[in-house]
């Protein structure tokens, strides 16, 4: 069963805590892709793409297990016309078909099985018109950078939060810890660290064919030095 980690305490701090990320190159990016097209987001959490996204004029419903963030979703304005089917995203179907599909900010990795991420792949098929595209953004793993013997690696040191992922390469999983020390709170959550080509064997179990990959909302090439990558599949 898909547990849900994204409670109470996780949502009040959301999106204060991604406040520095990029919007506007997202919503520029997701929109280009859907056209008039109607789109849905996995993960819709609390709207920090979702809602500029409508504000543009795009059509799109959502999928969250949260319950906690979407209750965030619709305290923002316009946030309450956005339709949402509570449920994970592996599994939950709701009606019609789109033209774009899209999880952002390592969501696919809150999937913790592989056989839940290849399930998410075939869910968004079914969803899928013919020649519309499924788009993840995706952190690469870091193993590069990890010292033999070594599990730790931080992503966020200062004086308002540490975090550091800890990773188990033998079941290709990770535990992403935060810590936030003026307040004394804490907050582990596991993932399913995934590789590109990987998700390109997934989407072709499923039905989708690479069609881009780039290391960034602006289109910036991949490298073997890019720490993330946003890739485009679309359904044949």
């Amino acid at each position: 069963m898909i547990e849900d980690h994204f409670g109470e305490e996780v949502a009040a701090r959301y999106d204060e805590s991604t406040a520095r990320m990029e919007i506007e190159p997202v919503v520029d990016f997701l929109a280009s892709l859907a056209g008039d097209g109607p789109v849905l987001e996995l993960g819709i959490g609390t709207g920090r793409i979702a809602v500029p996204l409508a504000q543009r004029g795009v059509r799109l419903a959502g999928i969250d297990l949260s319950t906690a963030m979407v209750a965030k979703l619709r305290e923002k304005p316009g946030g309450e016309d956005i339709p949402v089917a509570i449920g994970d995203f592996a599994r939950t179907r709701i009606e019609g078909t789109f033209s774009l599909t899209y999880l952002v900010f390592n969501t696919i990795n809150n999937l913790t099985k592989q056989d839940w991420q290849v399930a998410c792949f075939e869910n968004v098929a079914a969803h899928l018109e013919r020649g519309g595209c499924f788009v993840i953004e995706v952190g690469v793993p870091r193993l590069q950078w990890l010292p033999p013997g070594q599990r730790f690696v931080p992503f966020d040191v200062g004086s308002e939060h540490l975090g550091f992922d800890e990773y188990d390469v033998v079941e290709q999983g990770l535990i992403s810890h935060h810590y936030y020390p003026q307040e004394g709170v804490q907050v582990s959550m596991p993932f399913r660290y995934v590789w590109p080509s990987e998700l390109d064997l997934m989407a072709r179990i499923a039905g989708m064919r690479l069609r881009e990959r780039w290391s960034g909302w602006l289109r910036e090439p991949f490298t073997a030095e890019s720490g993330k990558h946003v890739s485009v599949w679309e359904k044949s």
